[in-house]
């Protein structure tokens, strides 16, 4: 069918080993390297190069160093890669119930060489765009012919791109994951860091390595203190403890003109035709006989087998508990002689959007089941149940900047850590062009709106798992979305992006659907703006790619360039050591080895500027302060 369109390009199938010519079969991944199409007549393209990975609610904070990004890029290349296509190359933000998953947080910064907010997310982003530029110089000699390639050690080899003319250009690759290597390539010596590849343009010099990282680092005022190069320097512009609040409490038990009965239990996403995430089950369980030490104990059981992807309980009115995930959910409950009211909120989490027949995977409730040692067991799932679709504020479009006001209520003390409760409030938007940044930390679980605009799905109360972080990120060896994870025991997700498109002068409404309890009152608004910029280059880096021409050999010098962004200066330098400092961005001290004049010479190049540019280098700091010992510069500005 796709190729009786006839639409003049090629058709290509993502991870599709079996695609019918003329469909090209594509490969998807962190790696791509060692990928071949189904034909020599296909090209060998990389159609999703995982640049970081996605975030859920209940997940860890994926990372993935952009030493190994670049490794695979450049190996991809090296052996006769065509195309290679970033997923993401820039992050951004589910809002509404636009999340996929399920369980796919609103964030869906991934990572991402750009981030969440439109910002560049370095050291990625530059290194990368170093490494591209490094390709692109080898072009010339990339589209000649297939490489030939060269044994170079026991896990070092190169591959050559080159004819008859002196067009040349070479990829030298060490796959070790542990050890450094020299190799000897057309007689010269050339050191490769473990798990790297040095790009020649001329098969002669090299002008960028994957492992050696000659571009800046940042520091950002939302960072969340979390990873190596963060630090929670929180920038609040406005927190919401004493502004006036208004509340709308969602009924549990009382439904509108549209709810309707049925003899079990419906499949959720066909029943709300997905348009709201909530749906109500609520039926009567009649217990009959019980004595007077039975009634308010707990020893009936409440068990729900729930296909997704998380409910809320219900019994008499009163919030049992929640539970997520499909599977089997088991509640205690309290029951009272005669009939007893029992109301389910299921709720999806961003549909499912991967797997085989996904579209038949269902969603809701297909069990209920009501059980006690004495009194025997009540199965409820075909008994008669009355359905809702949605809540009754979003049918009062409570979110909405105008047309409902007759529903809310003033309060004077605003409630706190109770369930299903609407909030609203007004805030004044913040001067500037950065980024704004909502707050939930102290919030459950529920959905925001600004101005009526959706920001999304929230749920700070469901944390990451306490083990399996790393403290340290080694980009050597296989990379996998776990292997880099931070932010053990902390919410997967507290700080939402609110586009300053959808503010406006004076007064901006918040709205927030509260479903199992939080305090508004420690909700902040934050700008996200760059607070400190670090640099770490060393002796035995390549030197900047900016100096390379046709013409022209590399300029010997390894340079790191220091920039603060549009609008902000150089103020102070927290940290310059040039000799051999240790540590990350944030976290800087000094070696063995430290020239005394690094900080008054890095003052000197860069107070006062938006930019300045560093060496590594003996002659830029006027002495050598170590003789015979491969010398390093870190340097951490402050920007305001």
């Amino acid at each position: 069918m796709a190729v009786a369109l006839d639409t003049g390009v090629p058709w290509i199938m993502c991870n599709q080993a079996d695609a019918p010519d003329p469909i090209i079969n594509t490969c998807n991944g962190f790696y791509c390297d060692n990928f071949q199409p189904n034909s020599n007549q296909k090209p060998k393209m990389w159609t999703e190069n995982w640049s970081g990975w996605f975030q859920s609610f209940g997940g860890r904070k994926p990372h993935r160093p952009v030493e190994d990004i670049a490794f695979a890029v450049a190996r991809f290349y090296e052996k006769e890669g065509t195309f290679q296509n970033y997923y993401m190359y820039h992050g951004g933000t589910n809002f509404g119930r636009t999340a996929g998953g399920p369980y796919i947080t609103t964030s869906y910064d991934y990572d991402a060489p750009l981030n969440e907010y439109g910002n560049v997310n370095q050291p990625k982003w530059g290194h990368l765009k170093d490494l591209h530029y490094a390709i692109q110089l080898c072009e010339p000699a990339l589209i000649l012919q297939a490489p030939a390639s060269l044994k170079l050690g026991p896990m070092q080899e190169g591959h050559v791109y080159t004819d008859e003319s002196d067009t040349c250009a070479a990829f030298l690759a060490n796959i070790d994951s542990e050890s450094d290597a020299t190799v000897t390539f057309r007689g010269k010596s050339y050191h490769l860091p473990a798990w790297s590849v040095s790009i020649l343009p001329d098969c002669k010099e090299v002008v960028f390595n994957t492992a050696q990282v000659n571009v800046q680092s940042l520091r950002w005022t939302t960072d969340t203190g979390s990873g190596d190069e963060e630090v929670d320097t929180q920038k609040s512009f406005m927190t919401l403890s004493e502004t006036p609040w208004e509340i709308y409490k969602e009924p549990i038990s009382d439904r509108r003109g549209n709810s309707f009965m049925f003899g079990g239990l419906l499949e959720q996403i066909n029943t709300t035709k997905d348009m709201s995430d909530y749906l109500w089950y609520s039926s009567i369980l009649v217990m009959e006989n019980l004595n007077s030490s039975q009634i308010g104990t707990s020893e009936f059981t409440l068990s729900i087998h729930d296909m997704g992807y998380a409910t809320h309980v219900f019994v008499n009115g009163n919030y049992i508990g929640s539970g997520s995930h499909s599977g089997q959910l088991a509640f205690p409950i309290n029951l009272n002689s005669g009939g007893n009211k029992l109301d389910l909120l299921s709720m999806t989490v961003g549909l499912q959007n991967y797997g085989a027949f996904f579209d038949t995977w269902g969603a809701g409730i297909n069990d209920v089941v009501v059980d006690s040692n004495n009194h025997g067991t009540y199965n409820l799932s075909l008994e008669p149940w009355e359905y809702q679709v949605g809540l009754q504020g979003e049918a009062f479009q409570l979110f909405a900047e105008q047309g409902n006001s007759m529903y809310w209520t003033s309060v004077a003390e605003v409630p706190r850590n109770q369930p299903m409760i609407w909030y609203k409030t007004t805030f004044g938007a913040p001067e500037g062009n950065d980024p704004v940044v909502l707050d939930l930390e102290s919030m459950g679980k529920g959905r925001a709106w600004v101005n009526g605009e959706d920001i999304g799905r929230y749920w700070p109360a469901y944390h990451a798992p306490l083990t399996g972080c790393s403290k340290d990120c080694p980009y050597k060896g296989p990379f996998n979305q776990d292997k880099c994870s931070t932010n053990c025991g902390q919410s997967s997700q507290s700080r939402y992006h609110v586009p300053r498109s959808w503010l406006k002068d004076g007064k901006n409404l918040l709205v927030l659907f509260e479903e199992i309890g939080g305090d508004p009152t420690q909700i902040k608004f934050l700008t996200s703006s760059i607070s400190s910029v670090c640099a770490h280059v060393g002796e035995t880096h390549s030197s900047t790619l900016s100096h390379w021409t046709s013409k022209d050999l590399l300029e010997s010098i390894p340079m790191v360039n220091i920039d603060c962004g549009i609008g902000k200066f150089i103020i102070a330098i927290q940290f310059a050591s040039y000799g051999t400092p240790k540590g990350t961005c944030g976290s800087f001290s000094n070696g063995s080895c430290h020239a005394v004049n690094s900080r008054l010479v890095v003052e000197q190049a860069c107070n006062g500027r938006r930019t300045c540019s560093l060496a590594a280098s003996n002659l830029f700091f006027g002495h050598d302060p170590c003789r015979n010992i491969t010398k390093q510069l870190a340097v951490e500005a402050i920007c305001s």
